[in-house]
Order: C-alpha cells, then structure tokens, then sequence
C-alpha cells in the first residue's frame, strides 16, 4: 500500500485541529506503537487525542484527500495489534470521548461516547438498577474498542455478546461523512445491517463517535459456584450436561491448577480451595432468593452426580470477589511467566470444548512449547497461550507458528472459527485467511472497499 508521509504542512494542519493534543515522532511514547499482548509493534508519525465529533470528522477528510492511514484506538488493551499502526501514520486516541450521554429509562438505553469505560457503564447503570450484561475480563476497556472487536466475555452463556446490546451507532467515514445506523428500537428490518457490520469491524470502515446501548433491569440476586473436579477432562465433559439443564447459568468458565497457581504468586493470596487440579467456576442471577437457588441446585447436584469432589457455593460480595479476582487476573499472571507469549483464541461448539482442550495438550508435547489455557466453557471460547520460555527468537516464532496452524486447523476441523471475542486485528489475519473460506474473504473485502476506497482507516487489519 503506498501512503503518504507526513509532511510539515500536514502537522501544520494537525495543529490546527487539535492544538497542544497533538504529538508528534520522537515525542510519542512507546506505548503506543503496541496494544497490551505487545507482540505487533509500530509506532506513528503522529499521535492526536480527539474529543469531539467534528475533530474526528476534520481528521478524516483532509487523511483520506491526502491518503493518510488513521488508525484508532481506545485504551490499547487489545490482544492481536488491532490498534496498532502499521503504517505509521496518525493514530487517533479517542480515550477523551469520554462523556455519559443520555440514559433513557423508558426504551431502557443510555447513549455514550466511544472512550467511556466498561466500568464506568456497569457503575452508572447499576447505581440506577440497570444493567449492561457485556462483561469482557479487562474492565479498562472502552466501549469502542468493545464494540470494535465484538467483544464477549464471562456473560455471554446467558445473555450474549456486545453486538446483541448496540441499538445505535453514530460512525464517521473515512471520507468524513457521519452516519447514523441502527436505532433506539427494539426491531429494525429497514434494510441491511449496517450497524451490525461496524461492530467487530476494528475500526477498519468507520470511526464511531457515538453509541446507543441496550439495558436490562439488574437482577437482584447473583450466586457464584467454585465446583472442583478430578481432572480438567471430566469437568469440561460435564458442561453440555449443564447447558442442556433447565438452569441457565450466567457464566460458565473453566480453569486449570497450573493458571490459578499463577493468579496466585501474582496476587500475592491463595485461591479458595486448593483441592483440585481443574475447575468450573459458575455463576447465576436472577429477581429472588427461591429462583436462583433452585438454579443452582440443580446444577450442582448435576456436578456432584458427574464426579465432581464438592459444590462450594459464593453467595456474599466479598467470597464472589475473592473468586472472580483471580479469574480475572489470569492473562497477567500467564504474561507473568514469560518473557513473551501468544493467544490462539479461538471458539468451537461446546460440545467439543473437551476435544479441543486435549488436543492442547498433544500441541504441547510434540512442540516442545508450554501451553497455558482458560476459557469460557459455556460458550466454547477458549485462550490458549503459548509460552516462549528460553527460546531464542528463530525458534520461538518457528515453534509458535507450528503450534498457532495446528491449533487452528484443529479448530477449523472441530467447526469452530479462529477468534471468539479478541479479534483479528493483523497478529490473526493469516490465519484467518488460511481457514476461512476464500469466498468469504472475498466478500469481506469487498465490503472494505465500498466502506474505505482509498484504504485509509486501520489499515493491515483484518483482510490484506
């Protein structure tokens, strides 16, 4: 692809625009020529820090007319170099996009912009007795980078993912033109749907600078389950058997001995139960006492009967938060026993959780690399980590590679797809064009082009 460099006339208009939220080369720190896995680095001629609409919709226009790359990002705590920028260029944080708009009560929606935090939209509603069911692991987030990657998270088993909670967009184009797709509706049949292509897009067709989210009433009790069992095998078996239940947990997720002993050297405290090598670790909610305990019962009366050790129940705040801290820090603690690694995150049907998760396991021994994984149970999206060890460079990558096409190709094998919630961003994108149909990739980048003709937004992500 050839772009434009930037020129002195081009900071000048920069300048113009964004005034001291402008930075420019030498200037821009490090951390923002990666996102938070680290493995994709590349750094931009600039850097601007948006706060309005209209700076974006000024950006866009002169970039385009120049053929200028524009990457976006949020908070950077994406995992496959989605926000990073390969080919230099400006990079626009839109982190400052931070305000609550409008909550509406009576359609149950709240209107934000991109840079608003997961915890700051979780805090907001449920102060007010609402509530924002994505729950992806790195709170941090924004809401567009959320919304970029279609991101998923511990509640997806009940209530899906964050497409199904996105009523509206409001998106500037790479050519400058704002749109407004989607609306503050419960259905919509006009047409394509356009808004359903911008989320999981990574930012690739449009920037958004406005979102309408979807809101539930919170429900008034949640209860957690810490369920140990024997060996990993026989828990993940078991989670059809609880999917197929009439109990609908609110998240299924399973865990090795291996990953909570590292939660635990990082965190500096021990897990609550130490008696099992593998463990499922479940959650319900409901509007009183009486539903979510019959949910619960069953279920563990289904583990119990499926050769689990014990049923610990969390009902307080404090026993949940002890749990789900250390679920949550998983990623860190993995990147804390090694100097490098990589994610294969990928998703296949339930049902072959188990087979994917011993297959892991042969990657490990005939690779030589050791492999680290956690997941999503419930929903089949499982994260894998390869973990660089001492290798030198040469044999890392020759190593990493090997596993990541294995890993893949078994996915592909099992009916699964090469990334559930993280996205492809550039660390993913031969691997997707590998197992993905090339008539599918065909169409995805024909979409880009009517979206960007010039290529300008993101670009390096997704399709070549």
């Amino acid at each position: 692809m050839n772009y434009a460099v930037l020129s002195s006339a081009d900071v000048d208009f920069l300048k113009g625009v964004f005034g001291e939220r402008l930075i420019v080369g030498e200037d821009i720190v490090s951390d923002y020529g990666h996102d938070e896995m680290g493995s994709v680095v590349s750094m931009p001629e600039a850097l601007v820090h948006a706060v309005s609409r209209d700076e974006v919709v000024s950006l866009l226009r002169y970039a385009n007319e120049r053929r200028i790359p524009v990457t976006p990002r949020g908070q950077g705590t994406g995992l496959v170099g989605g926000c990073v920028p390969l080919y230099g260029g400006i990079l626009l944080d839109l982190s400052k996009m931070n305000h609550i708009h409008a909550l509406d009560d009576d359609n149950l929606s709240l209107v934000v912009e991109p840079g608003v935090l997961l915890m700051e939209v979780s805090q907001y509603v449920e102060e007010r007795g609402l509530f924002y069911p994505p729950d992806p692991g790195e709170k941090s987030a924004t809401i567009g980078g959320n919304i970029s990657t279609n991101a998923g998270g511990m509640r997806a088993v009940k209530y899906g993912v964050t497409r199904d909670y996105i009523r509206a967009l409001e998106v500037v184009l790479p050519g400058g033109e704002v749109i407004e797709v989607g609306g503050n509706v419960v259905k919509n049949s006009s047409g394509y749907a356009l808004k359903d292509l911008f989320v999981g897009s990574e930012g690739t067709l449009g920037v958004i600078t406005q979102a309408t989210l979807r809101l539930l009433p919170l429900p008034k009790e949640v209860v957690s389950l810490l369920i140990p069992f024997p060996t990993l095998e026989m828990a993940i078996d078991t989670v059809p058997e609880i999917i197929r239940s009439r109990s609908t947990p609110t998240a299924v997720e399973f865990m090795e001995r291996g990953v909570i002993s590292a939660a635990e050297r990082l965190l500096g405290r021990e897990f609550p139960d130490n008696s099992a090598d593998a463990y499922l670790l479940l959650s319900f909610d409901g509007n009183s006492s009486d539903e979510v305990e019959k949910a619960y019962e069953e279920v563990a009366q289904l583990c119990l009967s499926r050769g689990a050790i014990d049923v610990f129940i969390s009902a307080t705040a404090d026993r949940q938060e002890t749990i789900w801290s250390a679920r949550g820090a998983f990623l860190e603690a993995i990147k804390a026993e090694s100097p490098e690694l990589e994610e294969c995150d990928v998703v296949v049907p339930r049902a072959r959780v188990a087979d994917f998760i011993r297959f892991t396991r042969e990657v490990e021994q005939k690779v030589g690399l050791k492999i680290m994984s956690f997941g999503h149970a419930g929903d089949g999206n499982l994260h894998v980590y390869m973990l660089r060890g001492d290798q030198d460079d040469r044999l890392w990558q020759e190593l990493l590679h090997r596993s990541m096409v294995m890993l893949y190709d078994r996915a592909t094998e099992l009916g699964g797809k090469v990334s559930g919630e993280h996205g492809i961003g550039s660390s993913k994108l031969a691997y997707l064009a590998q197992e993905e149909n090339p008539a599918i990739i065909s169409l995805m980048r024909g979409i880009k082009q009517a979206f960007d003709p010039r290529g300008i937004l993101n670009p390096g992500k997704i399709v070549s």
